[in-house]
């Protein structure tokens, strides 16, 4: 699958000639795995970072949630404004600007520079709704899906593999080598996209909202400091109630503005399809659903026998149970392409939920051995592999080619807040009990966790199944290319 979208010619394209897009395509992977790596590469080394800065759990968690917060807010923004100015242009300078923040982690001595080179390696979140902007704008359209699957599997292998490096890296140097070879990557990123990514001719002419650019960012800032601080604040307190009820507020007002904008941030209209409502509900519990996994698996692993269940594994070794998820993915995202373009995106989105169902499943009934953990991560990672791509390719082929970035930065961001959400429900649930005498959580929490997560999985496959369009189209299985929304079609009739 991979050979195929590498050797494809798009000659028929003016000024293509027999220019292949094996190049562009693999500097788009390397720069979308360059942040996608950093996002969890520090996880392992967190508790390295209370050692060093004698700080509390709560202080910590901030080297996460700053990154969480710039992330989810420059992916908005920046695939808009990479709409208006050039896709090309705006990805190389959003990779730049994290290539800063990653030195700057490199080089920091107190956790407070940490935390704040963390919030400016978050700008490198652009690279996602970009790369699928620019795959859309520039690659045959019937690689487009596969192309698209690729790329969105790169998003939770270079999580799986964050978990796994840093465990050898730590012990064998330190915690800042983790920046540094985060920012060899993410270099050899900025060198790829320069030298073989051409800037795209479709363009979404406008002002930039900056009203709704701090709307936004106040809310989603909000909510995530609510969700991130829940359960260490409590979740009942008048801060987290205080901040949800604001996110609320920030978010219902900007709503608000941006119908009355002319070049909205957001276009609120573009989010009442029936195609892009559903592709955003179901993008918010599939991460609820699947986000646990990445942060539960470890932990549980790590976990001594001697509490009656885990493995005793070191980081390393815990980090392995999701090198089978990240195999997995490698090859369900293409899949998950190809069988969208001949059938439509329903059919591959609710199988997406209910095979990561099993994969709970499997967690939830035989975590008790090895091998069945291994099983459920394999499993799960068909699972996430299938719903990512539907999830992109969805979003991308409902909507005209120069709101790409737009329309594609929200479902991240929808997915970025439920998998916010889910993990912060899911560690509470662990921590909520422990073994009598000890500080191990009680199996029992792994046990519900896992549970609600196979039913959050459940709910969004009955939320794909409500979207537009029959589970399996028949008159779209003689067509390669994803289907369209027609007031996608009249809507560039009118700009043209």
């Amino acid at each position: 699958m991979m050979t195929d979208v590498f050797t494809h010619r798009a000659g028929a394209r003016a000024g293509d000639g027999e220019r292949g897009v094996a190049a562009p395509f693999a500097a788009l992977l390397l720069a979308v795995l360059s942040f996608s790596l950093m996002q969890t590469m520090v996880v392992p080394a967190l508790p390295d970072l209370r050692r060093e800065f004698d700080a509390s759990p709560t202080s910590v968690s901030w080297v996460l949630s700053s990154f969480l917060l710039t992330s989810s807010v420059a992916t908005a923004l920046l695939g808009r404004v990479g709409d208006m100015f050039g896709k090309r242009r705006v990805l190389i300078a959003s990779l730049a600007v994290f290539a800063v923040g990653t030195l700057l982690a490199a080089l920091s001595g107190s956790l407070a520079l940490l935390i704040a080179a963390r919030a400016v390696q978050g700008v490198g979140s652009a690279a996602f709704p970009l790369a699928f902007g620019i795959v859309r704008d520039q690659f045959p359209r019937e690689r487009v899906p596969v192309a698209i699957g690729l790329i969105s599997s790169t998003f939770g292998i270079g999580f799986g593999v964050g978990l796994v490096v840093p465990g050898p890296v730590v012990d064998a140097l330190n915690w800042h080598w983790i920046f540094w070879i985060g920012l060899i990557v993410i270099l050899a990123g900025i060198a790829a996209v320069a030298a073989f990514v051409r800037e795209s001719s479709v363009r979404s002419p406008g002002r930039v909202d900056w009203v709704g650019a701090v709307l936004l960012s106040a809310g989603i800032t909000a909510l995530l400091v609510a969700i991130g601080q829940g359960q260490s604040w409590g979740w009942s307190s008048g801060r987290t109630i205080g901040l949800f009820l604001a996110a609320t507020a920030l978010l219902v007002v900007f709503a608000y503005a941006e119908k009355r904008v002319r070049a909205p941030l957001v276009d609120i209209e573009l989010l009442r399809r029936p195609a892009m409502l559903s592709s955003h509900l179901t993008a918010l519990v599939v991460g609820f659903g699947m986000y646990g996994a990445f942060t539960l698996v470890p932990l549980l692993a790590q976990t001594p026998s001697r509490a009656g269940y885990g493995f005793g594994a070191s980081v390393t070794a815990s980090g392995l149970f999701m090198v089978p998820m990240a195999a997995t993915m490698l090859v369900a995202g293409p899949l998950a392409g190809r069988m969208g373009a001949a059938v439509g995106w329903k059919l591959p989105l609710v199988l997406a939920c209910l095979i990561g169902v099993l994969g709970f499943v499997v967690y939830a009934a035989a975590h008790d051995t090895e091998w069945a953990m291994y099983a459920g991560s394999a499993v799960l990672g068909v699972g996430v592999g299938f719903a990512f791509a539907a999830l992109a390719n969805l979003v991308v082929s409902a909507v005209d080619g120069s709101r790409t970035g737009e329309a594609t930065g929200i479902n991240t961001i929808m997915r970025t807040v439920g998998g916010s959400l889910g993990a912060q429900i899911a560690a509470s649930v662990v921590a909520s009990k422990t073994v009598p005498g000890t500080s191990f959580p009680a199996e029992s929490g792994f046990t519900t966790a896992f549970v609600m997560s196979a039913i959050a999985l459940g709910l969004a496959a009955l939320a794909a199944l409500a979207g537009p369009g029959p589970l399996w189209p028949g008159a779209a299985a003689a067509a390669p290319v994803p289907h369209r929304d027609r007031s996608v079609d009249q809507e560039a009739g009118r700009h043209a």
